[in-house]
């Protein structure tokens, strides 16, 4: 094959290549504009040098994936096919493809916080559900309108770089942009490394941010969401960028709900003795060992009481605040002390009460949840639990304890707005998702089925199996624990509702 300067060939893929950085550096500047996105999803950096990584790594990291799909599709094809009508609308199919990825991306990371992933599959179908079957034909036609402006964007850029191309060949822009996009590109590696190793999470919290770009660790998803305890980094002291005080927010208004005459009586007894047991068992009671449970006593009862992840327990156990869903159902405790300002009345919806021995149980006895407390080392543990409620039968996997209180609110109540308005837990009865999150001892508790997984405050981290209690070695499912921390901190913010 004849490549000499004088070749047809050689002659038309030199323009094809030089047409091809610039149709590249067109595709860099609207790819830029739409990873803006990504940097308006997240919170803002704090710091200067948090700024500055965050800008050279958008222009960086944005102009070299471009580039990237650029020498990887449309460099071949204009080698082997040096065609150039041909090869521009190639080009502009295949820059609208990787375009409209790249948005919907952008769309999936500004609703959930992770970009598209096969893990979460699921999760962003339903989305793209959502989104449009709200309306239908007005945003099938948004998406169809957005796809035909993006290919009209490309076909014009290409078919002017082509016709001006000698004109364009004079400009020095593309030697000034190049310089300046690899100094940033050095920079913001460069910045990371030392950012890395020093532990300043203004920085390290920004990846993953823009697509295809470092993989998050535990360390950086609990910095990004401000559940990283920096005391445990000297390096990082002067930051201040550790956890927010939280403050629950209660919904701005609460459902009523039906009047109900049969009380419930959830009783925490410290053992239970084998004859109440079997006796249990004889009356047909649902008994489960799979009740996912902190160790630590105050966080367990807090809890089951308020349906809530201990992540509020400080907020509300200083302001004496008892749980809002009882200012719907009224509520007794009995036998512990730590929440005795916490009213008890006799004739009351919710009774709970602990105890050291067994209860009394007889063929008449009303609505009643028995739960065994823990007693182990660990920062959380299964325990056992027994009732005789028909929204609990059937249930066997596994379950946490501030579901107790959300599915007794939900289903023997019949109060399934106010559960879902004032509670973080899951309704056993009719949830279908069985996952869940917690925080105790400063430790982010995350379940998804048979799988814990435990997040300290110094980043590290470990999972678990919940029924056989070996170490599970698998990689962080990101997404996942992306809406956990999103779940746990739903009520840390000003409620919409007016």
């Amino acid at each position: 094959m004849n490549l000499s300067a004088h070749s047809p060939f050689s002659s038309k893929a030199s323009q094809l290549l030089s047409w091809g950085h610039w149709f590249t550096f067109a595709n860099i500047g609207l790819v830029l504009l739409i990873t803006l996105s990504y940097l308006a999803a997240d919170k803002a950096p704090t710091t200067a040098l948090g700024w500055l990584y965050m800008l050279v790594t958008w222009l960086s990291h944005t102009s070299f994936i471009t580039f990237c799909v650029f020498v990887l599709s449309i460099f071949p094809l204009s080698l082997i096919f040096p065609y150039p009508r041909h090869i521009r609308g190639m080009a502009a199919c295949i820059a609208t493809l990787g375009i409209t990825v790249l948005g919907v991306d952008a769309f999936v990371y500004f609703q959930l916080g992770y970009h598209l992933n096969l893990q979460a599959l699921p999760e962003i179908l339903s989305l793209f559900w959502k989104t449009i079957s709200s309306s239908p034909a007005i945003n099938s036609l948004i998406v169809l309108a957005m796809i035909a402006a993006i290919l009209g964007f490309e076909l014009i850029v290409g078919n002017h770089a082509w016709r001006h191309l000698e004109r364009l060949k004079c400009y020095s822009f593309p030697k000034f942009a190049s310089t300046i996009l690899v100094t940033c590109f050095a920079t913001s590696h460069i910045m990371h490394i030392w950012a890395d190793a020093n532990s300043y999470f203004d920085i390290t919290m920004q990846d993953n941010v823009l697509p295809l770009s470092y993989p998050t660790t535990a360390k950086t998803l609990l910095a990004r969401h401000e559940l990283l305890d920096m005391q445990e980094y000297n390096q990082a002291r002067s930051l201040n960028v550790g956890p927010n005080e939280v403050n629950y927010h209660p919904p701005a208004s609460l459902a009523s709900c039906p009047a109900q005459d049969t009380p419930v009586s959830l009783s925490i007894v410290k053992t239970l003795s084998e004859q109440t047991e079997q006796q249990l068992i004889q009356l047909g009671w649902y008994g489960s060992e799979q009740l996912l449970v902190p160790t630590l006593r105050e966080d367990f009862r807090f809890n089951l009481l308020y349906g809530l992840p201990a992540y509020y327990k400080q907020s509300l156990m200083d302001s004496k605040a008892p749980p809002v869903w009882s200012t719907r159902l009224s509520l007794s405790v009995s036998g512990m002390p730590k929440f005795a300002y916490i009213n008890t009345v006799e004739n009351t919806n919710v009774r709970v009460s602990y105890s050291e021995q067994s209860p009394l149980i007889t063929e008449q006895t009303s609505p009643t949840i028995i739960i065994i407390e823990p007693n182990s080392s660990d920062i959380v543990t299964t325990t056992r639990f027994f009732t005789n409620i028909p929204a609990f039968e059937g249930h066997s996997e596994l379950m946490q304890i501030s579901d107790v209180m959300t599915t007794v609110a939900a289903e023997h109540f019949q109060c399934g707005t106010l559960a879902a308005a004032s509670m973080l837990g899951n309704n056993v009865a009719t949830d279908t998702l069985n996952e869940g999150v917690n925080y105790s001892r400063g430790v982010l508790v995350a379940y998804k089925k048979d799988r814990i997984t435990l997040i300290a405050q110094d980043g590290s981290y470990k999972q678990i199996s919940a029924k056989e209690g070996f170490t599970l070695d698998q990689k962080l499912d990101v997404p996942f624990l992306i809406q956990s921390i999103k779940r746990l901190k739903q009520f840390n913010q000003t409620p919409a509702i007016k």
